[in-house]
């Protein structure tokens, strides 16, 4: 007599790297206008929730993928325009006016705008009246935008909320520049 086993076969989880894939196809898309930024989002979130590659690739059929050359030239491109980009923030940043971080034992926020009640007061049409405030939690030093109108920047990226900062970044209010610095 013999007896045979079966056991039930689920399929294999996706891998990060299969589900990053498909998320750069998709921003891919919405470079190329090929997606609408509600449906990027849509479609990211789902991808996040997949569990099976056939739901990615439902995600990302009606997309258009690189071929093998256009990668290698994009690729190309891109890293010799990032070198260009790196060369002109890294010749900026020396130029920089230092922002001196805070006393760490000081406990309260620097708040940071025109307003003459703001600890860091800067006189710039572009700043906002109360921009911003950095404070430190927890050992690190937190930036906060406080709903600026021309936004604030941590090494040329736009931040929304708050964002850790630490010595050496730039950090921008409207077209105001600084580089971080300890005392």
């Amino acid at each position: 007599m013999t007896s045979s086993f079966e056991f039930p076969t689920h399929p294999a989880r996706l891998s990060d790297a299969e589900r990053d894939k498909a998320l750069k196809v998709l921003r891919d898309g919405v470079a190329l206008g090929r997606l609408s930024h509600d449906t990027f989002i849509r479609r990211m979130e789902l991808a996040l929730a997949a569990r099976r590659r056939d739901e990615l690739a439902a995600l990302t059929a009606d997309l258009p993928r690189e071929s093998r050359m256009s990668r290698l030239v994009f690729g190309t491109v891109g890293a010799v325009s990032g070198f260009g980009v790196r060369l002109r923030t890294a010749w900026r940043a020396e130029r920089l006016p230092k922002l001196l971080l805070p006393h760490p034992g000081s406990g309260y926020p620097l708040r940071i705008g025109r307003d003459p009640a703001c600890g860091l007061r800067l006189h710039h049409e572009t700043v906002s009246r109360v921009h911003a405030e950095l404070v430190r939690q927890g050992g690190l030093w937190i930036l906060r935008d406080l709903g600026s109108t021309n936004g604030t920047t941590v090494n040329g990226r736009r931040v929304i909320g708050a964002v850790v900062v630490q010595e050496g970044d730039q950090i921008g209010f409207g077209r105001m520049a600084f580089r971080l610095a300890a005392g």
